[in-house]
């Protein structure tokens, strides 16, 4: 009865956590699995053979086990349930403030999406960037909370924050890009379909459809953001992290680690957004 009664914004924020848990606890291996191949090399130096997704995947499993896959799946867990939900409250709000009556086009779509994610970016920065210390294995944290403790004691509260302008070119792009495909794909299929039994296979094959597209346009930005995030002591500012990239490895280096970031984030934002439309739709929202 309290649910019922709970305003949209705040339905909205709950449908989208849950997406948000059921994605991460699934795909967290591919994210750790991007984090190591995009700060592997580095450490091998220049010249050195590239490795492969399989090569880390295995070598994982074999010094940390099984279990070493979800390697920070905690800090995850803390960036992306409330950070889920704050991007679906968010992209909620806005599109019923501002298109209540009619469907946004292609570039208002863009704008939506992108808003949307710049709030829970930023929200949720300080959790990201222990996330990603967490996934590089350069770090011996032992949790979440002891390692904010251990950034703010020995680098400061600013470097919590560092890689926010990498984080921000990567995730408003990527979540402009993705509601744009996503919402263009859906409305042209035919209403029958849309609105079908098969609704949720639908929306995800959309959300598919969408994320490759999104994930690949804003790769370079996310290699940036953990070269920033795992050494911000090299790499004080963006800039020094591209043209580290770009002599070292050349535009190659940009897109290292493509492979398993496309996978992860295509099949976690496809579901999220599956989950949170059918939640929606229970709740009698319109999303």
């Amino acid at each position: 009865m309290e649910l019922a009664l709970a305003h949209p914004a705040l339905k909205a924020f709950m449908c989208g956590s849950l997406s948000g848990t059921c994605s991460t606890l699934l795909f967290q291996p591919l994210d750790l699995v991007k984090t190591r191949l995009q700060t592997l090399q580095n450490s091998m130096g220049p010249g050195a053979p590239r490795v492969s997704m399989a090569t880390v995947f295995l070598n994982v499993i074999r010094t940390e086990r099984l279990l070493g896959l979800w390697k920070g799946v905690s800090p995850s867990f803390m960036r992306c349930i409330p950070g889920v939900g704050i991007y679906f409250s968010t992209f909620y709000s806005l599109k019923q403030h501002y298109f209540l009556d009619r469907a946004p086009n292609a570039g208002e779509a863009v704008l939506l999406g992108a808003g949307a994610r710049c709030v829970a970016g930023v929200a949720m920065l300080p959790v990201t960037v222990i996330k990603t210390r967490f996934e590089s294995g350069r770090y011996n944290y032992v949790s979440v909370f002891g390692a904010l403790r251990n950034v703010c004691e020995t680098e400061g509260p600013r470097a919590l924050f560092s890689g926010l302008t990498a984080t921000l070119l990567r995730d408003a792009p990527f979540s402009g890009i993705y509601v744009m495909f996503y919402s263009q794909a859906k409305r042209s299929l035919p209403p029958e379909v849309a609105s079908s039994a098969f609704s949720p296979l639908v929306n995800f094959g959309c959300g598919v459809v969408a994320g490759v597209l999104a994930s690949l346009a804003t790769q370079p930005a996310d290699v940036v953001k953990t070269h920033v995030q795992v050494s911000p002591d090299l790499y004080p500012r963006t800039t020094d992290a591209v043209r580290f990239i770009y002599t070292e490895h050349g535009l190659s280096g940009f897109f290292r680690g493509a492979v398993p970031r496309s996978m992860r984030r295509t099949l976690m934002a496809a579901m999220a957004w599956t989950v949170y439309e059918q939640l929606m739709a229970r709740m009698g929202l319109k999303s």
